[in-house]
């Protein structure tokens, strides 16, 4: 079993309910609803970091084998991750139908006003989120955090509620050992209630 700090930080995790109100909400017909759909799914089903996702790259996405590869920026370790059906097709449809034309970069997401450059590093994507959480009637004040790293525990736990080993988890996220992925135990609150004595067997053990 895993350390897990007692003064480590609840992750702020979304409920699924949450995230398809999220995602329902984002206008997928318009070129910058595309690219958002395509990040937020990254972030919040491969658990992906917002920088890791920022400097995806055409040659990281293996389509025929179906997987994705990169070196993550945090880490500097690599990760191959399985591409689910909804994640690559959310992505190819951004590439396709919504990415501007601009061929001086490889990178695969951009911003989407002249010069369409690359989005930088002190952009975190958070006003994004923050406006489809209005839309979709989200009260904010109940997210600790509503940046992309939200999304990102949000996958973490997922994973934890359906029983995925937690040294599996620690793979998927790209954490340098289970002792950091162990932190999402604490937002699991029906495990934790399984933990927790009654009275009777608090006095009587």
């Amino acid at each position: 079993m895993p350390a897990v700090s007692k003064s480590a930080k609840i992750p702020s995790a979304w409920k699924t309910d949450e995230l398809k109100a999220m995602l329902s909400v984002i206008d997928r017909n318009s070129p910058i609803g595309k690219r958002d759909y395509a990040m937020i799914l990254l972030a919040c089903v491969l658990g992906l970091r917002i920088g890791d996702i920022k400097n995806l790259r055409f040659q990281n996405f293996n389509w025929e084998d179906k997987k994705l590869s990169l070196i993550q920026h945090k880490t500097h370790k690599p990760l191959t991750l399985p591409i689910p059906d909804a994640v690559g097709w959310a992505v190819i449809d951004y590439i396709k139908n919504g990415r501007p034309q601009y061929y001086e970069s490889d990178q695969v997401f951009l911003k989407h006003m002249p010069p369409f450059d690359p989005i930088g590093n002190e952009n975190h994507m958070q006003q994004q989120l923050v406006r489809y959480m209005r839309k979709a009637g989200i009260d904010q004040r109940t997210k600790k955090h509503s940046g992309f790293h939200s999304l990102r525990h949000s996958a973490g736990s997922m994973l934890l509620e359906m029983e995925t080993p937690l040294p599996i988890i620690t793979d998927i996220l790209g954490h340098s050992d289970s002792d950091v992925t162990a932190v999402y135990l604490k937002t699991d609150l029906l495990k934790l209630a399984e933990c927790v004595l009654s009275p009777e067997e608090f006095c009587h053990g």
